[in-house]
């Protein structure tokens, strides 16, 4: 791309203008050496957009529970053990341990470990259902990760990846034994009561296989994609098992737990399941490469994303003499706060970011939208001190790493701008997924120009989008700002 038509960008999305046809940063492509992943470590990640250092973050609801590998020494695991189960958990748990897998990434270099979750054998098939971001190791580097499973008896053998749905967190593996038929994946929806009783299985913190006790409580609302909200324990490693019905009818898949909750925990509704297994029924052979099939889901899910977002034009609130974009929907969600600065100077502060978003690996969750907004302010700083605090504030160079592996450098054009009624700085900066094509990050830093002892500073990240669509977003947030009226 030519640098003169990215330097003409931020002029072109403040008045509005039509942008002539652009080709977006290519994407390098990735060295060897750059593949492999550290293990996660958490049950639930704070992931989106805004995850750059410095960017101010919002607990999201639901990101996927990780399956992290044993605690390093000194570390312990602040989770609650599982309560004792009933004489009817005993029951479903005897009859159902058959067909109950612990599934292992193994590091092909050495067979070491690296992760562990959980995963259950479908009806009297070879089939077995897990969680993606159980095998996403596996599924983006191949050559780098394998994968094996160990049932209750001890038994181990090597899985084949056979399907994964990314935007639902789940996949299809396939193993060398059969299930006994005890889980159940019905063909037709499966209707539950509120206040139903379910059992989730798996392999809690690579302890052993254990069985527990809650109720469904609805469906969650603030996700992007539906959860299933299981009022039981879930803990690490427990990924990818089932939740069942007492009859063994699976109601959902293992998913993720509220870390600052009590026994609130997550499900993937078992028609997203029933759909994959469909897919591989219809399928002659599973992809060779899984990397374009994730590339293709992402695409799909940032269209339907940037669409809902921009559905509506952005809400405008007041900050002192200034009216600042956010959007708060089922799936954003916006906090405020203060910090006043003894008498010199205060500043107000709102963020918005979206409650969820994509797992691709362990360290990189996509598909998500943050907004965040400074109001600094001072009524007796002279304008050349405030203008340095101003400055000092204004992080430019506070985008993540730059030797971030997954993604291209960033590519940054700076402009003074006018919106219809503020003039501001502006920094856009694109930055290309180096695994899937035609995806980006797009970050937008702004500045008021306009008082000597007032500054509006802003930041937009949406991750895992278009170009085309990132160039939408930033263009409906830039041109959305403007005067209160107020002082």
């Amino acid at each position: 791309m030519k640098r003169a038509v990215l330097a003409s960008l931020l002029t072109c999305i403040a008045i509005g203008a039509a942008l002539e046809a652009t080709s977006p940063p290519a994407a390098a492509q990735p060295s060897p050496q750059n593949l492999a992943q550290p293990a996660p470590r958490a049950t639930q990640n704070t992931a989106g957009a805004g995850a750059a250092a410095g960017v101010p973050q919002m607990p999201v609801d639901t990101a996927p529970a990780a399956t992290p590998n044993a605690p390093l020494p000194g570390e312990t695991e602040a989770q609650d053990a599982l309560p004792e189960p009933s004489l009817a958990a005993q029951d479903l748990y005897d009859s159902a341990r058959g067909d109950l897998l612990q599934i292992r990434m193994l590091l092909k270099n050495g067979r070491t470990q690296s992760t562990v979750g959980s995963g259950f054998l479908v009806g009297t098939s070879n089939l077995a259902l897990t969680n993606y971001h159980v095998v996403s190791q596996m599924a983006l580097d191949p050559a780098i990760y394998t994968a094996e499973y160990i049932d209750t008896d001890g038994n181990t053998g090597p899985v084949e990846l056979m399907a994964v749905d990314v935007l639902h967190d789940l996949a299809v593996v396939r193993i060398n034994r059969n299930g006994s038929g005890f889980f159940k994946v019905p063909e037709q929806p499966v209707r539950l009561r509120q206040g139903q009783r379910l059992y989730s299985l798996g392999n809690p913190l690579d302890l052993g296989f254990a069985i527990s006790e809650g109720a469904y409580n609805g469906v969650l609302t603030r996700s992007f994609y539906d959860r299933l909200i299981f009022s039981g324990p879930i803990n690490s490693g427990m990924s990818g098992g089932p939740s069942v019905t007492a009859s063994g009818t699976v109601a959902g898949i293992n998913v993720s737990r509220r870390r600052d909750g009590e026994s609130v925990s997550f499900l993937v509704p078992v028609r997203h399941a029933q759909e994959l297994l469909r897919k591989v029924a219809e399928q002659a052979a599973p992809p060779a490469d899984f990397n374009p099939l994730i590339g293709k889901q992402l695409l799909a899910h940032q269209g339907n994303m940037v669409d809902k977002l921009l559905e509506e034009p952005l809400t405008l609130k007041g900050m002192g003499q200034y009216l600042v974009p956010v959007r708060e929907s089922g799936e954003v969600r916006c906090w405020g706060r203060s910090n006043a600065r003894g008498a010199v100077y205060s500043t107000d502060s709102m963020s918005c970011v979206m409650q969820s978003a994509v797992f691709v690996s362990d360290v990189q969750q996509t598909g998500n939208v943050a907004m965040t907004h400074q109001y600094i302010r001072s009524g007796t700083m002279d304008p050349m001190r405030f203008a340095a605090l101003a400055s000092d504030t204004f992080q430019v160079n506070n985008l993540g790493s730059t030797g971030d592996p997954r993604l291209t450098k960033p590519f940054c054009t700076e402009r003074f701008v006018h919106t219809r009624s503020l003039p501001m700085r502006a920094v856009t900066c694109v930055r290309a997924y180096r695994k899937f094509e035609g995806l980006y990050n797009f970050t937008l830093l702004t500045a008021s120009t306009d008082a000597s002892q007032s500054s509006l500073q802003s930041r937009l990240d949406v991750s895992g989008v278009s170009y085309e669509n990132g160039l939408r977003v930033t263009r409906a947030y830039l041109g959305a700002f403007g005067r209160s009226g107020r002082r």
